[in-house]
């Protein structure tokens, strides 16, 4: 059976496509080139599933959530909040798989910030 080898792309709609995309370079040093071309760092990518109710993105009209792994998650949260970006205070720790933080970029969307164990 064929099967898929990894995300191939993340595409999201925005009022000023521009804008959004340099928060996301400004703030999380996501660095894609010119027609969106980004090289990430080898490491683990979770495929999971929410019942339909689930508060954990945030607003429920957001339907799905990006996240993002991360070396130093202090660092990173720390790094946003200086930029002026909209943080959660909480973070949470998870036994065996890491921490998470999350931030809502300008358009709206919750992001979840991963620093796996």
């Amino acid at each position: 059976m064929e099967h898929v080898l990894g995300i191939g792309g993340h595409f999201m709609r925005a009022a000023d496509p521009a804008a959004l995309s340099a928060w996301y370079r400004e703030c999380l040093g996501l660095n894609a080139e010119e027609n969106g071309l980004w090289h990430q760092e080898a490491g683990p990518t979770v495929f999971a599933t929410f019942e339909s109710g689930t508060d954990y993105f945030g607003s429920p009209t957001q339907q799905t959530m990006l996240n993002f792994r991360v070396r130093d998650l202090d660092a990173m949260l720390a790094q946003l909040r200086a930029k002026g970006a909209d943080v959660a205070a909480e973070t949470q720790d998870m036994d065996g798989v890491g921490r998470f933080g999350w931030v809502t970029d300008p358009e709206g969307n919750r992001i979840e910030l991963w620093q796996p164990a």
